[in-house]
């Protein structure tokens, strides 16, 4: 298919009475389930449940000590619950834990950032000190370490 006819499967879905109502009343619902990872958690969640129940149901078969095309079948339902349900919790782990954490670390250098925008404007030509007083601590902070470390030096 084009990308024309795909347009034009699109216009004409949304020249429909009814489609547009719809659409108006729910519009701010689709773009929230577009823009966030609902989408995304919403797949992993069914998918965790269709493979725990296909584990489960794939255990109660074997354990019924079934012939041998429905032990094959078994078997097969077993293994696909059983890769299934670990694959999500596997994407869980590496996906979205560190995907969180890392919006929740950006909203923290956001509010941060924010806060020392407020300072400067706030202050005004004592916001440049405001500014500096970290660096010059760090800068102390290090002095400070450098004659430590000399003095253990002697020492040692």
């Amino acid at each position: 298919m084009t990308e024309n006819q795909k347009r034009n499967g699109v216009t004409d879905l949304l020249t429909d009475e009814w489609t547009l109502e719809w659409m108006e009343e729910h519009l701010p619902e689709l773009k929230q389930s577009v823009s966030g990872p609902r989408l995304l958690y919403q797949s992993l969640v069914v998918a965790f449940v269709v493979g725990l129940a296909a584990h489960i149901g794939g255990y109660v078969l074997l354990s019924s000590t079934p012939s041998e095309p429905l032990g094959l079948l078994a078997d097969l339902l077993h293994a696909l619950g059983w890769s299934l349900w670990t694959g999500v919790v596997v994407a869980v782990f590496v996906e979205v834990i560190p995907e969180a954490k890392r919006r929740q670390i950006k909203r923290a250098v956001d509010a941060y950032e924010a806060l020392r925008r407020k300072q400067v404007q706030a202050a005004g030509k004592r916001g440049t000190a405001i500014m500096d007083k970290p660096h010059a601590r760090r800068a102390e902070r290090e002095q400070t370490q450098k004659r430590q470390r000399n003095r253990a030096r002697k020492d040692g």
